[in-house]
C-alpha cells in the first residue's frame, strides 16, 4: 500500500483541480460578493410580486443566485476536505455558511407568499408569462407544502436560526474529522503508532486476530471516552428535528423527511419489517463465518476479515480503474468512454493524506463536473469504493448534461442506485473471471459483506433512527445509557445469537455521521434492493432495461423518485424488490457454504 505523509507527495493527476470551479480564492470572494448583492436584491421582491412578470423576475434571479451559492459551497467544502485542519478553508466554509443563511433569509418570504395565492391567480400568472413554463412543475410541487409552511414572520425567524440548527451536526463532524484521537496500535516495525481510519480499514481485515482486536479497541476508544458528550450532541439533533416537524404540522419527523420526495411511510416501515422477517440468512451467515474462521466464538472484530486465509488482492489504482471499466461494459460504450475520461481530467482526489476527510463521496457541481473524494488503499475494498463513487459521478454527469439547472440535481432517495448497480456489475464480472476455488470464495464473501453493510446494517441504522425520534416525540430521555442499550439490542436482533459482544458494540451508534442527516441511511437499503433488480435484468441482456436505466441516470429530479424507479421496472411501494434482494442474499450464503 502506498502511503503519503504529505499532499505534496501525491501525483498531480491523483489530486483535484479546484481551479475548474474558481481560478483562485480572489475569484471565489468576487462570486461571494455578487451572491450577496443578489441576495439583497431578492429581498426587495418581498411584497412586490404582483403579476407574472415580477414572479418570473424573482424566480430567474433566485435560480441564478442558488446556482452561484452551490458553487461557492462546493469549492469551500472541497478545499476544506483536502485538509480539515486548514484554518483558511474553515474560514471559507464559515463565509459560505453565513452567505447561505443570508440567501435563505432573503427568500424565506417566497413560499408563504406562493401558498397564500389562490390557485386561479397563480395559473393566471403562469399563462401571462410564457417563460414561467420553465418553473411551472416546481411551482405546483410547492403547493404540496401548503399545510406545512409557517407564517412569514416565523419562516424568517427559522431562516435566521439556520446556523444554530446546524450546530449539533457541525460539532460532531468537527470532532469526528479533525479532533478525534484514536488509540495506539503496533505497526509492522513493532512501533506504537496512533491508529488512523485508513489503517483501521486494513487492520480490521487482518488475518491476525490479535491485530484485529487491538485495532478494534483503539478505534472505539475515543467514542467510549466521549460517549456522554456525543449522546448530548445527538440528542440535541433529534430534539431539533422533532421540534421543527411539530412546528410544521407533520405527524412525525419521519413523515417530514419523506414528504419532499413524496414517499409513503409504508416504504420505510415495510423495509424494516421485510428485513426482520427475512433475517435468518444473516444469522446463518454469522454461524458460517464462525465455522470458516475456526474460532470458538465470533466477535464484532471477526466480521470483516476474509474467510479465505492467504487470499488477498493487491490492486493498484490504475489497475482498479481498468477493472472497473471492463466490468461496466454492459452499460454501453458511451458510459464506459465517459467514465474513462474522468481519471486524467483530475475529477478524483485519490489518496489518504494527513488531515484529509475520511471516507469517500461524489459532489456534482452543475456547469463544471463531478468531484470524487477517495482514500484509496490499493485493495479490493478500495476497488469497490471506486466503482461505487464513480456510479454517483456518472449519475451527476448525465443528469447535469441532460437536465436544466432546476431538475439537474437528483434526489437523495435514488442517489444510491447508480453506485450500487456499478458494484453489482463489478462483483458479477469478477466472479465470472474467478477460476480458483479460494478466490471465488473470497469474492463471494466480499459480495455478502457488501450486502450486509449496505443493506442489513443500514436497515438497522434506520430502525435506530426511527426509534430515537419516536422516543424524543414521546418525551423519553435520550441519554448515553438509553442510546447504548437501544443500539445493543438492535445489534443482537440483526446479527443473531451467535455473536459474542464486546463492550464496544453498544457504542456503535456514536460513530455514525449520517445520523445527523435524519432518515438518510434507509435509502442505502432501498437503493441496494432496486440496484439488485436493475443489475440482474441488465446482466440478463434486457436491452430495454439498460436503455431505461440510462434514461433514469439522465433524469435528475424530473419526476418523483418512486416514479423514476418504476420506469425501470422497480416498484418500491411493494415489498417485492426487498424480498427479491433477500432471496439473492440467501443464495449467496448457500453458495459460499458449498465452496
Amino acid at each position: 500500500m502506498t502511503t503519503y505523509q504529505s499532499r505534496d507527495d501525491v501525483p498531480t493527476v491523483e489530486k483535484w483541480d479546484l481551479t475548474d470551479i474558481y481560478p483562485d480564492l480572489a475569484s471565489w470572494q468576487q462570486e461571494a460578493d455578487r451572491c450577496l448583492t443578489n441576495a439583497n436584491e431578492l429581498n426587495t421582491f418581498d411584497g412586490h410580486i404582483q403579476d407574472g412578470k415580477s414572479l418570473l423576475a424573482f424566480l430567474e434571479k433566485q435560480e441564478k443566485t442558488s446556482f452561484m451559492m452551490r458553487k461557492l459551497f462546493a469549492y469551500a467544502m472541497l478545499f476544506s476536505d483536502i485538509d480539515t485542519r486548514n484554518a483558511e478553508a474553515q474560514q471559507l466554509q464559515a463565509k459560505a455558511s453565513q452567505l447561505g443563511v443570508k440567501l435563505s433569509e432573503a427568500t424565506s418570504f417566497f413560499l408563504p407568499f406562493l401558498l397564500s395565492l389562490e390557485e386561479e391567480t397563480l395559473r393566471g400568472y403562469i399563462q401571462s408569462e410564457k417563460a414561467l413554463a420553465y418553473f411551472e412543475d416546481e411551482l405546483w410541487k410547492s403547493f404540496r407544502f401548503k399545510a406545512h409552511v409557517l407564517p412569514k414572520e416565523q419562516e424568517t425567524l427559522l431562516s435566521k436560526l439556520g446556523e444554530t440548527f446546524s450546530a449539533p451536526s457541525d460539532t460532531f463532524n468537527m470532532y469526528n474529522s479533525a479532533d478525534i484521537q484514536f488509540g495506539d496500535v503496533t505497526n509492522d516495525s513493532g512501533e506504537k503508532v496512533q491508529l488512523t481510519r485508513g489503517m483501521y480499514a486494513k487492520l480490521i481485515e487482518d488475518e491476525d486476530r490479535e491485530k484485529r482486536k487491538a485495532a478494534y479497541k483503539a478505534y472505539y476508544k475515543p467514542y467510549v471516552e466521549m460517549n456522554n458528550t456525543i449522546a448530548t450532541i445527538y440528542a440535541a439533533e433529534v430534539k431539533k428535528n422533532t421540534t421543527i416537524s411539530n412546528m410544521r404540522g407533520y405527524n412525525s419527523t419521519l413523515a417530514q423527511a419523506l414528504f419532499n420526495d413524496n414517499i409513503d411511510l409504508r416504504v420505510y416501515e415495510q423495509l424494516i419489517e421485510t428485513a426482520k422477517a427475512n433475517i435468518e440468512p444473516l444469522h446463518s451467515y454469522t454461524r458460517l463465518r464462525k465455522d470458516k474462521l475456526g474460532v470458538d466464538e465470533i466477535r464484532q472484530y471477526d466480521l470483516n476479515v476474509p474467510i479465505t486465509p492467504g487470499v488477498k488482492m493487491d490492486i493498484q489504482y490504475d489497475e482498479a480503474y481498468e477493472m472497473m471499466l471492463t466490468a461496466l461494459a454492459p452499460l454501453g460504450k458511451d458510459y464506459v468512454d465517459t467514465l474513462s475520461s474522468f481519471k486524467d481530467k483530475r475529477y478524483i482526489d485519490v489518496r489518504e493524506t494527513p488531515g484529509k476527510r475520511s471516507g469517500a463521496y461524489n459532489l456534482g457541481v452543475y456547469g463544471v463536473h463531478p468531484f470524487v473524494l477517495l482514500n484509496h488503499h490499493d485493495d479490493l475494498s478500495s476497488l469497490f469504493t471506486l466503482a461505487h463513487e464513480m456510479g454517483h459521478a456518472m449519475h451527476s454527469y448525465y443528469s447535469s448534461k441532460h437536465q436544466p439547472p432546476i431538475t439537474a440535481q437528483y434526489r437523495i432517495f435514488v442517489a444510491e442506485v447508480a453506485s450500487t448497480v456499478n458494484e453489482i456489475l463489478l462483483i458479477n464480472h469478477m466472479l465470472e473471471e474467478a477460476t480458483d476455488r479460494n478466490t471465488r470464495a473470497y469474492l463471494l464473501n466480499h459480495f455478502i459483506e457488501q450486502f450486509r453493510s449496505t443493506f442489513f446494517t443500514q436497515v438497522m441504522f434506520a430502525d435506530f433512527e426511527k426509534q430515537t425520534h419516536e422516543r424524543a416525540k414521546d418525551g423519553e430521555p435520550l441519554d448515553a445509557s438509553s442510546l447504548n442499550t437501544l443500539y445493543e439490542n438492535l445489534f443482537r436482533t440483526y446479527n443473531g445469537p451467535d455473536l459474542v459482544f464486546d463492550d464496544e458494540v453498544k457504542y456503535g451508534w456514536s460513530r455514525i455521521p449520517h445520523f445527523y442527516r435524519a432518515f438518510y441511511v434507509f435509502q442505502y437499503a432501498t437503493g441496494f434492493a432496486a440496484a439488485i433488480q436493475i443489475a440482474t435484468d441488465i446482466l440478463a441482456g434486457k436491452e430495454d432495461v439498460r436503455d431505461n436505466y440510462l434514461t433514469f441516470l439522465q433524469s435528475g429530479s424530473a419526476d418523483f423518485p418512486l416514479a423514476l424507479l418504476q420506469k425501470v421496472g422497480v416498484d418500491l411501494t411493494t415489498s417485492a424488490p426487498v424480498e427479491a434482494a433477500m432471496e439473492k442474499f440467501q443464495e449467496l450464503v448457500e453458495e459460499l457454504e458449498s465452496v
